[in-house]
C-alpha cells in the first residue's frame, strides 16, 4: 500500500463543502435555493469544527512537540476556509440580497434600520426580546460566565459617566426566538435580524453608560462524547449525562466580527483560555445556517416541488405483506412516496398473522410514526425487538428519548457496544400462517425516517427471499448476545454483506475478480456510488484494478481519498460528484462480471468507521427486474453533465462543459420513475 498516494480525508471534505458554494453562486437557480445551499454549506462548516477541527488541532500540536505529524493540514485547511468564506460573502452579499430586494424582499444586512419599520422593531424589542436577554460583566469573577456552543453572543464594551471602561456579554437568544423578524412597509417586505433588533435597542438596556463598541462572537466546541469503557450502567444514562457535558468541550473556534480591539480581544481570550489557533475573524453575523428560516414565502424563488411517485399499485383490500410475499419491490425515495414504507410498520404493528418485529433505528424523525407503529405493536401483544443506536452523532438526544418510550411500552429495546456503532438499515417481520413461519423484511440505504426520506435519496428494497431474510435474521440474534454463532456454529453470511464479518472481504473478492476477468482477456468494469470513500485497503484494491485495465466509475458525494486519473496508478478511475435539489444517499455497487452484473446496495461507505467500527448490511439485488432498474438510474447519474463535477488528481472540482444532450440526473430519474408509474397503472 505504501506504493500509493490517497487524498487527505479533511481537506477532501473542505473541497466537498466547496461544491456546495458553487450550487450557490449558480445563476440560474431560484434564489432562495440558492440561499439554502449557503446555509447547508454554513451548517457543513459548523460541524467541521465541531468533530474534525480538534484533530487537525491536536495533530498541529503534536508536530510543534516534535512528533511526526502532517501539522501542514490544519493551515491548509484554514487557508481553504478563508477562501470559501470569502467567495461566501460575495454570493450572498453581491449577488443574493440585491436579487432578493429585486423580488420585492430587503433583507437588512449590516445597514442601519429604515424609518419604515424601526418603530415596529422597537415595538417586538420590547414585546418579545428583552425578556430573552441577560448580560454578564466579564470583570465580575463571582459569575464564571460559560459562552455555549456555538450559541450567539455581543461583545460590548461600556464606558461610564466617570469614564471607566468595562466589558459586557449579552446573549442573543437566536435559540429562543426566530432568528429573522419579517415587516412589511411600501409594499416591500424588510427581513431583519434578532442580532440587530439587539443593535438598535442596546441604549434601552444600557441606559446609563456609553456604548464604545459592539462586537457579535460564538465560541463551536469539540463534540465528541467521552464514553468510558468501564461503565457498567444503562447506556442511555451515561449518555444523557455525556450530552449535558458536549456543550462544555474545548472551544475549536472563536469566531468573532472584524474590529475587536487588540487589548480587548487578547483580556477575551484570557478568560474564556483561547488558543491562538481557534481564534477566527468572521463575519458581522454568525450561525448563517439559520438562513434556511429566511421567512421569504415567494413560489417564484423556490424550486417547483415534485410530488411524489405513487409506485406501489396495491387493491384497496390488499395487504402491502401478502404483497411482498408475491414479489419483491424497491422504492427510490424521495421521487416516490415513503408511505409504503409506513404502511410496512403500520400492518405489522396490527396484522394478527404478525408475531415478531425486528429493526435497526440509527437515526429517526423526531416525531417518528415508524417509532409509533413499533409501540403499537408491542402493545398489540407482538414481540418487538429494536436495536437503537444510542451514538449516532448529534442525533443521541432523540434517539434516547425514543428508546425510553419503546422500553415503556414492552419493546425488547438493544444497545450496540460502546465502541461499535450499529449503522445497518434492515427490518424483519415475522409472520405465522398456516403453521409455517414466513418472513417479510425491508433492506435499505437510509435511515427509517420519514422526515429525511424527503430530501434523502435513497434505496429500499422490500422482500420475502428467505435466502436474504433468514440471514436477517441470524445478524438480529448476534446483535442481542453479541457472540459470532448461533446454536453452536459460526454465522456464515453467505448472501448478506456484514462488517465484522465478510463485507471488506466479499468486496476484494467481487474486484479480484474482475481484474481476473481482465486479465484473460473478458470486459471488466466496476461502478461504486458511495457517500465517502476513504478505507485505504478497498482503495488500494481498486489501484491495483485500475492498473490491470478494469475500467472504475465512481460517483462519491463528499470525503474521497481516492487519486483519480493518475498515469501508473489510477488512469482507469473517474470520480463524479453529484449535487442538487436532493442530497445523493444510496450506496450502490455494481461489477460486470463478464456480461452477468452483480449489484450491491447497503448502509455502508467506504470509511474506516464503517469498516472497522460499525455494524453495516450490503445486500445483493437478485431480482431481474429491479437489478435493470437500480443499474438504470446509475446510468443516468454516470450521465449528468448539469449537476456533476468530475474530481481531478489536485482535488479540484472541475465543471463538466456542457454537450448535447444536457443530462440533469435528478431530473432525468424522476421522470423515468413517473413513467413507469404510469405503465404500471
Amino acid at each position: 500500500m505504501d506504493q500509493y498516494s490517497f487524498f487527505d480525508r479533511d481537506l477532501s471534505w473542505l473541497l466537498f463543502n466547496e461544491r456546495i458554494l458553487l450550487e450557490a453562486a449558480k445563476e440560474d437557480i431560484p434564489e432562495m435555493e440558492r440561499v439554502n445551499f449557503l446555509s447547508i454549506y454554513s451548517s457543513n462548516l459548523d460541524e467541521f469544527y465541531r468533530v474534525r477541527m480538534p484533530v487537525l488541532l491536536a495533530l498541529h500540536n503534536l508536530a510543534d512537540k516534535g512528533h511526526n505529524q502532517k501539522a501542514d493540514v490544519l493551515l491548509e485547511a484554514q487557508e481553504l476556509i478563508a477562501h470559501h468564506l470569502q467567495k461566501f460573502g460575495q454570493i450572498f452579499t453581491g449577488k443574493l440580497i440585491p436579487l432578493l430586494k429585486q423580488n420585492g424582499v430587503t433583507l437588512l444586512f449590516n445597514t442601519p434600520l429604515p424609518a419604515a419599520v424601526a418603530d415596529k422593531v422597537s415595538d417586538y424589542f420590547y414585546s418579545q426580546v428583552m425578556a430573552f436577554l441577560q448580560p454578564v460583566d466579564l470583570a465580575e469573577t463571582a459569575k464564571k460566565f460559560f459562552p455555549e456552543n456555538n450559541r450567539l453572543y455581543f461583545l460590548i464594551t461600556l464606558v461610564s459617566k466617570e469614564n471607566k471602561e468595562r466589558n459586557v456579554i449579552l446573549n442573543i437568544p437566536s435559540n429562543q426566538l426566530p432568528r429573522f423578524y419579517s415587516v412589511t412597509a411600501d409594499e416591500q417586505q424588510y427581513i431583519v435580524f434578532l442580532d440587530d433588533i439587539l443593535r438598535h435597542n442596546l441604549n434601552k438596556v444600557f441606559k446609563s453608560e456609553e456604548i464604545s463598541g459592539c462586537y457579535s462572537f460564538k465560541i463551536t466546541r469539540d463534540a465528541e462524547l467521552d464514553l468510558k469503557d468501564e461503565f457498567h450502567g444503562d447506556l442511555s444514562e451515561q449518555i444523557e449525562k455525556q450530552l449535558l457535558k458536549r456543550d462544555m468541550g474545548i472551544a475549536t473556534r472563536f469566531l468573532h466580527q472584524p474590529g475587536i480591539p487588540l487589548r480587548t480581544l487578547h483580556y477575551v481570550m484570557e478568560k474564556f483560555g483561547l488558543l491562538d489557533s481557534s481564534v477566527v475573524e468572521g463575519g458581522v453575523y454568525h450561525n448563517l445556517k439559520d438562513l434556511m428560516a429566511l421567512p421569504v414565502n415567494s413560489p417564484g424563488l423556490r424550486y417547483t416541488r415534485w410530488q411524489p411517485i405513487i409506485s406501489c399499485k396495491l387493491n384497496a383490500d390488499e395487504s402491502l405483506l401478502d404483497y411482498i410475499a408475491k414479489q419483491d419491490c424497491i422504492f427510490h425515495a424521495p421521487y416516490q412516496s415513503y408511505n409504503p414504507i409506513l404502511r410496512f410498520f403500520n400492518e405489522a404493528a396490527i396484522d394478527v398473522t404478525v408475531e415478531e418485529i425486528s429493526v435497526t433505528l440509527y437515526r429517526v424523525a423526531s416525531d417518528s410514526r415508524i417509532v409509533n407503529a413499533l409501540i403499537s405493536a408491542a402493545n398489540n401483544g407482538k414481540k418487538v425487538r429494536v436495536m437503537v443506536e444510542l451514538k449516532a452523532r448529534f442525533d443521541e438526544a432523540n434517539n434516547v428519548k425514543w428508546a425510553k418510550k419503546m422500553k415503556a411500552a414492552g419493546v425488547d429495546v438493544i444497545y450496540s457496544d460502546k465502541a461499535l456503532k450499529v449503522h445497518a438499515k434492515v427490518a424483519l417481520v415475522k409472520r405465522h400462517i398456516d403453521g409455517r413461519a414466513k418472513y417479510a423484511g425491508l433492506l435499505a440505504t437510509g435511515n427509517f425516517n420519514e422526515s429525511t426520506a424527503a430530501f434523502y435519496t435513497d434505496h429500499i428494497l422490500m422482500t420475502a427471499n428467505p435466502l436474504l431474510l433468514r440471514e436477517v435474521e441470524l445478524l438480529f440474534i448476534f446483535l442481542a448476545k453479541r457472540v459470532k454463532s448461533s446454536a453452536g456454529y459460526p454465522i456464515d453470511f453467505k448472501h448478506l454483506l456484514v462488517a465484522q464479518f465478510n463485507l471488506q472481504d466479499r468486496f476484494i473478492e467481487l474486484i479480484d475478480r474482475e481484474i481476473a476477468n481482465i486479465k484473460r482477456g473478458l470486459p471488466a468494469t466496476i461502478t461504486i456510488k458511495l457517500n465517502n470513500l476513504e478505507e485505504r485497503t478497498l482503495i488500494a484494491k481498486l489501484y491495483e484494478a485500475s492498473q490491470a485495465g478494469v475500467k472504475i466509475s465512481l460517483i462519491v458525494r463528499s470525503i474521497c481519498c481516492i487519486i483519480p486519473g493518475v498515469k501508473g496508478m489510477s488512469e482507469n478511475i473517474t470520480v463524479k460528484r453529484i449535487v442538487d435539489r436532493y442530497l445523493e444517499h444510496g450506496r450502490v455497487f455494481i461489477f460486470h462480471n463478464n456480461g452477468k452484473p452483480e449489484v450491491f446496495m447497503g448502509s455502508a461507505d467506504w470509511m474506516n468507521r464503517n469498516i472497522y467500527r460499525r455494524v453495516e448490511v450490503c445486500y445483493p439485488v437478485y431480482d431481474q427486474q429491479i437489478k435493470a432498474e437500480v443499474m438504470e438510474l446509475i446510468d443516468i447519474l454516470l450521465k449528468d453533465n448539469v449537476q456533476a463535477v468530475m474530481l481531478n488528481e489536485q482535488l479540484q472540482n472541475i465543471s463538466i462543459q456542457p454537450v448535447e444532450p444536457l443530462v440533469q440526473s435528478q431530473n432525468e430519474i424522476y421522470k423515468l420513475l413517473q413513467h413507469k408509474a404510469y405503465e404500471t397503472v
